[in-house]
Order: structure tokens, then C-alpha cells, then sequence
């Protein structure tokens, strides 16, 4: 098993041992019963002391995803269910793909978001009741029934140029005055961050993060071989007053300023301009990533930063994924100057465009007039649910949790005593049928282990007053039995 040591990392190295064979067990690539190399040998592969290896052995053992037999050695943990057969044959096999060097970073959303649990909270997006599917379907019916050569035919690299017009006009709605030229359809949001990270982020490359983010932000960065910088939020968004201490430069800055992931926080207006006055007066780019502002359920949030931005320092990314299809995955990346020109190359080599029969379905809608009317009815819909989330945690959660009521978008951030791990709790709801994001995947280094990230509106109405439920008596159990743990006397 060949393990890739950054030692110029922030990261300590036990720790980055420990998430690269973590996220290979929940990720299936170890299976149920593997053995892995004993402490001595994973020294040697790593080139870390004896204690180090065994520092990352003990703390995915705490974490219940290895287990150590007694003249044996070491296994991924088995699951109940398996016969001793079955667990027999697997602990004397090889895989010998472990033995293939990779370069792949964590993946976050492989590891929390395996698509089992009847109950998740843990992916941000919309249950599909709340979203125009039978529309698009139509839609997409007609579109293939009158241009079949849609099928056969490649879109343009940077997208089609119809929905760019499009997508010009709406934008226009927020103040942003951008030519069609200047937009890049691209595959969601998230292909936009990893374009942009491509296109400009190199390894040892200083990026500026909010923390908690986004966690497959992360990933991308990390994946690109940057140094990142956290930068705390707190009830208005980033701190960007400790911009101009920062030790070394930045080359860019990822921020989410209307109704954060994970955290729902708003950025305000005033710290907007502060945030584009550093960057212009710094040559840094910045990448807003606007995929909820619309999504607001009182006061609309403060107009985008890049409403703001005259010399072309923010790039601007906006999804329809999230609040129209996210099997569509259409997401606008809005620039200009030479580097529209770079990122335009990436996507073409990514992809070589989004695909078109996608594109011209989400352009019908916007065409329609439709999109507003259904943005409306999703603002009334989510602030319902939001609310009766609200009312639930209140009246069934134990008092030692807290959260951050969200003005917007589909998260609630919930915080829990220091002696909870989320990691642990994640296991225990999931015997219930229930999901949630572990706070730990939103931090870019030393991660904050009792914070959650719960997504209200991806439930079926039904099961959303028993997921709050189950999950409040979960909180109450981790929260007396933790205690009670942490408290014990050393012997």
C-alpha cells in the first residue's frame, strides 16, 4: 500500500497517514477485512518513525475502522454480518492495486455520502417533489424530438451560445454586467472550482479559505498541492480584517458570502468591499461561489462581490444544480481578460464542453419565465422547513446543543459539546438509517471534531420530524456517555 507523505504540509504526518487509510476504507478500496501492513512495515513504506505509524493505527482504531488480532496483526474492522468464512478468505487475501501509487486527495463526499441511508442530512440538496423535474422532462422530450442532432454533435467549448445570452440577462437581475462571451457553462459549480484550481493553483501556492468551507472545495485545493489558509467566520461571514496579516501572500481566495457551507452565514456588505479592496490592492484572485443567494427567507443578502469588481478580480461562479437539477449539472463561470482565456482551455481539456441536450433544457426553462416563479415557491417551501427543523431541535435536543438559525440556503450548522466526535456519532445514526456531514470534513487543517452539518431539505417530508427526533436521543446518549468518559480518572 503506497502512501504519498507531504511533509511540507500543515498537516502532521500521522494525521495525513491516518485520513489516506481512512478514506480508502470508507471509500471500499480496503475492504471488510484486509489486513494491512504491520506498524514496522508501514514505517518503512511511509518513511516515518515507529511511532508515527503506530500514532495513525491507534486513531483509526478509536475511530472503529481497523482492529488489531492478537499474532495476527492488523485488519480493516468487519462488519457483523460477514461469516467467519467469508472474513477468512478476505483477511488471506492481496489485493495487489493496493500496491499502485496513487494521487488522489481525500474525497469528502465519497466517504459521508454513500446513498444507503432513507434518512440523509448529510448531501446539500433539495428533495426532488420541491424541484421542475416533470418540466425539464417535457422539455427535453421536445427539444430531442426537433433537434435529434443534438445527440450527435459536440457543444461549444465554452458552452452554447444561446444559454450564455441567457445567462447574461439573469445575471443583469444581480448587477452583474457580463457579456456572453464572458461566461463558461460549465458542468456545476463544483467543475468550476476545479477548473479555476487547475487553471491557477499550483503546489506550495498560498489559497485563502473560509473555515469551516465547503469540503470538496478542499479537496480540489488540496488535490492541486496549495497551501491553505483558514480564515474564521464568525455571525458576518469571513473575517476579513485578519487579511492584512497574513504571513504570505495569497494567489487566490475561495469564499461562499451568501448562506455559507456549511455554516449559513451571510457576508456583509461592508466586508464585500473590504474583501475586493485586499484583492485588487494584492493582485489576487478571488472565486465566489453563489450557489444560494436567491435562496433567501426574509431580506435579500447584499449584492455579489462581483457586482463590485471593476478590474476583473473575481471569478464568479453561479449553479443551477442545486435549485433547478442536479442531474443536469449546469453551473456559469463569469470572467474576463486573458483569464477567461486560460480557463476556457482548461474546460475544453477537461471536457470539451458541457453536453448540449443539458444546456438547452435548463435554457427552455429560463426562456419560460418559469425560473422565477419557482425560485419564489422554493424561498416559501424551505423557510417552512427550515422552521419546523428549528422547532424540533429546540423542543428535543439536549441543552448543550447549540446552532446557527441560517437566513438562507439549506444548511443548519450544529455544534455540540468538545468531548463529542461527530466522526463516532456518524456510525451510531447511520444504524438508524440516518445521515449528516461530520463538521471534520469542513475544516482545511486541524479539524474541529463536534460540529455537524445538517441538511434540512433533502428529506422527504415525512421522515423529517423522525430524523430530528432519532437524531436529538443520539445527541442526549453521545453527549452522557462521552461525559462520563472524559471524565475518568487517569490510572
Amino acid at each position: 500500500m503506497k502512501i504519498e507523505i507531504n511533509r511540507h504540509s500543515d498537516i502532521p504526518i500521522a494525521q495525513q497517514i491516518q485520513e489516506n487509510i481512512a478514506d480508502r476504507i470508507r471509500s471500499n478500496l480496503l475492504e471488510e477485512g484486509s489486513k494491512l501492513p504491520s506498524v514496522r512495515k508501514l514505517a518503512e513504506q511511509t518513511g516515518v518513525s515507529l511511532m508515527t505509524a503506530n500514532k495513525a493505527y491507534n486513531h483509526l482504531e478509536k475511530q472503529g475502522l481497523i482492529e488489531k488480532v492478537q499474532g495476527k496483526g492488523t485488519f480493516v474492522r468487519k462488519s457483523s454480518g460477514a461469516s467467519k468464512t467469508e472474513n477468512e478468505k478476505k483477511l488471506l487475501s492481496y489485493d495487489w492495486q493496493l500496491t499502485v501509487t496513487d494521487y488522489l486527495p481525500r474525497a469528502q463526499y465519497m466517504q459521508f455520502n454513500t446513498g444507503k441511508e432513507k434518512i440523509q442530512f448529510s448531501s446539500s440538496k433539495i428533495w426532488p417533489n420541491l424541484l421542475p423535474n416533470r418540466y425539464l422532462i417535457k422539455e427535453t422530450i421536445q427539444i430531442l424530438s426537433e433537434e435529434p442532432y443534438i445527440l450527435s454533435t459536440y457543444g461549444e467549448g465554452r458552452g452554447d451560445i444561446t444559454l450564455r445570452k441567457e445567462m447574461s440577462a439573469y445575471l443583469k437581475h444581480l448587477k452583474i454586467a457580463i457579456e456572453p462571451d464572458d461566461i463558461v457553462i460549465t458542468n456545476g459549480v463544483q467543475q468550476g472550482i476545479d477548473i479555476v484550481a487547475r487553471s491557477f493553483v499550483g503546489p506550495g501556492d498560498v489559497v485563502v479559505t473560509e473555515t469551516p468551507t465547503y469540503s470538496a472545495a478542499i479537496d480540489v485545493f488540496r488535490g492541486r498541492g496549495a497551501s491553505i489558509v483558514s480564515i474564521p467566520v464568525d455571525e458576518n461571514g469571513m473575517r476579513v480584517d485578519l487579511l492584512p496579516s497574513l504571513k504570505n501572500k495569497p494567489k487566490v481566495i475561495y469564499t461562499i458570502p451568501s448562506f455559507q457551507n456549511p455554516t449559513g452565514t451571510l457576508l456583509s456588505k461592508k466586508r464585500r468591499q473590504l474583501l475586493l479592496d485586499f484583492a485588487q490592492s494584492n493582485e489576487i484572485i478571488i472565486i465566489e461561489d453563489d450557489s444560494w443567494s436567491e435562496i433567501y427567507f426574509d431580506s435579500k443578502p447584499p449584492l455579489p462581490i462581483k457586482s463590485l469588481d471593476e478590474y476583473g478580480h473575481v471569478i464568479y461562479l453561479k449553479g443551477l444544480s442545486k435549485t433547478l437539477s442536479p442531474g443536469c449539472r449546469i453551473g456559469v463561470m463569469a470572467t474576463s481578460g486573458t483569464n477567461l482565456n486560460r480557463i476556457i482551455a482548461a474546460k475544453t481539456i477537461t471536457d470539451l464542453g458541457t453536453p448540449l441536450l443539458n444546456q438547452k433544457a435548463v435554457l427552455s426553462f429560463l426562456r419560460s419565465n418559469r425560473m422565477k416563479e419557482h425560485i419564489k415557491k422554493l424561498r416559501i417551501a424551505l423557510k417552512l422547513r427550515r422552521d419546523r427543523v428549528i422547532d424540533l431541535l429546540t423542543v428535543y435536543a439536549p441543552k448543550e446543543v447549540t446552532w446557527i438559525v441560517p437566513k438562507g440556503g439549506v444548511n443548519i450548522w450544529i455544534s455540540l459539546p468538545p468531548w463529542v466526535d461527530t466522526n463516532e456519532m456518524l456510525f451510531e445514526a447511520k444504524k438508524f438509517g440516518i445521515s449528516f456531514l461530520p463538521g471534520s470534513a469542513c475544516y482545511p487543517k486541524e479539524p474541529a471534531m463536534n460540529h455537524l452539518r445538517l441538511c434540512f431539505a433533502a428529506v422527504d417530508d415525512q421522515l423529517l420530524e423522525t430524523g430530528i427526533k432519532t437524531l436529538c436521543k443520539i445527541f442526549t446518549t453521545f453527549i452522557e456517555e462521552r461525559n462520563e468518559e472524559s471524565n475518568m480518572p487517569l490510572v
